[in-house]
C-alpha cells in the first residue's frame, strides 16, 4: 500500500539522537552513527519526530510501505523493556577486567575508548575545594526561579563534562550557579526549554554558558538552550564550550 512514512536523509543526519525519544513507537534507532527506520510497520506516519531534528534530516514521504501494525509495535516495545531489565540485572554481577572493545553499532557518543594518562607527581597537594554552591543541580529538579540563580552567571553542563574536565570547578564553576542535563537520555526536553526560559525571564540570570561534549548527541543541549532563549523576553549572553572526550577544550565562544 502507498502511505506517508518517515524519510531520513543520512547526509544531513549527525546521529544526535534527538528524534529517538520522540518516536513513541520506537521506530527509529541510531545505527552506525545515523538515525535509521527500524521497520516500516513501526512508523505510523504522523511525524511526531520531525520537529526534533536540528539538521532537518527528517521528512515525511509518500511511498509503498507495509501498513502500520500497532500490535507489532507493542510487542517490540515490550521486548525492549525486557532486554533493558535483563541488562540492568546483568550490571550488578561482577565483571572481569578485560580490554574494552569498540561498540559495533550505535551513536558515536557510545563508542568505547581507553586513554593513557601520564602519572602525575606524587608530591602531596592540598585537597581541591568544590565550587558548587547549591543543590539540586539536575535540570529536572531545580527551581528555575530559585535564589541561587537570581542575577547569576549560570553554567548548564552536560552530565559527562565534570568527569572529563579535570579543572571544571576552578575553570568554569567558580562563582557561578550550575545545572546539568543529558540531551540524549533525559526525557521531557520541552520542560527543559521552559525551565531555561524561566531562568532568563524570572531569575534574570546574567549570562549562560553551555558546556557539552564533542559527541554529536551532546549538541542537543545547545539546541534546547537556543530554543529557550528564542522564547524568552529577556536577552542574555550565551557562550558555547565544546569538550573533547579526552578532556581538552575544542572551542569556547560567545554566540
Amino acid at each position: 500500500m502507498k502511505r506517508k512514512i518517515i524519510k531520513i536523509d543520512e547526509e544531513k543526519c549527525t546521529g544526535c539522537g534527538l528524534c529517538v525519544p520522540n518516536c513513541q513507537e520506537e521506530a527509529i534507532k541510531i545505527i552506525d552513527g545515523k538515525a535509521k527506520l527500524v521497520n516500516d510497520v513501526f512508523c505510523d506516519g504522523l511525524g511526531a519526530c520531525l520537529g526534533e531534528c536540528p539538521e532537518g534530516a527528517l521528512t515525511l514521504e509518500e511511498r509503498e510501505a507495509d501498513p502500520f501494525d500497532e500490535k507489532l509495535v507493542m510487542e517490540n516495545i515490550a521486548h525492549k523493556k525486557h532486554e533493558k531489565v535483563q541488562s540492568q540485572a546483568g550490571k550488578s554481577a561482577p565483571q572481569g577486567l578485560g580490554v574494552i572493545s569498540p561498540a559495533a553499532h550505535g551513536c558515536p557518543g557510545s563508542a568505547h575508548a581507553v586513554f593513557e594518562r601520564k602519572r602525575r607527581s606524587s608530591t602531596p597537594q592540598a585537597s581541591l575545594q568544590s565550587e558548587l554552591t547549591h543543590w539540586p543541580i539536575q535540570l529536572h529538579l531545580v527551581n528555575p526561579a530559585a535564589d541561587f540563580f537570581r542575577g547569576k552567571d549560570v553554567v548548564l553542563a552536560a552530565d559527562c563534562v565534570a568527569f572529563t574536565l579535570g579543572d571544571f570547578h576552578e575553570r568554569f564553576l567558580k562563582g557561578k550557579s550550575l545545572a546539568i542535563a543529558c540531551p540524549k537520555l533525559d526525557e521531557g526536553q520541552g520542560e527543559y526549554i521552559e525551565k531555561i526560559r524561566r531562568m532568563v525571564d524570572e531569575a534574570k540570570i546574567n549570562t549562560l554558558t553551555v558546556i557539552m561534549m564533542e559527541v554529536p548527541c551532546c549538541r542537543g543541549l545547545l539546541q534546547i538552550t537556543q530554543a529557550a532563549l528564542q522564547k524568552a523576553k529577556r536577552k542574555v549572553p550565551l557562550k558555547a564550550v565544546i569538550v573533547s572526550i579526552r578532556g581538552d577544550i575544542i572551542s569556547e565562544e560567545w554566540i
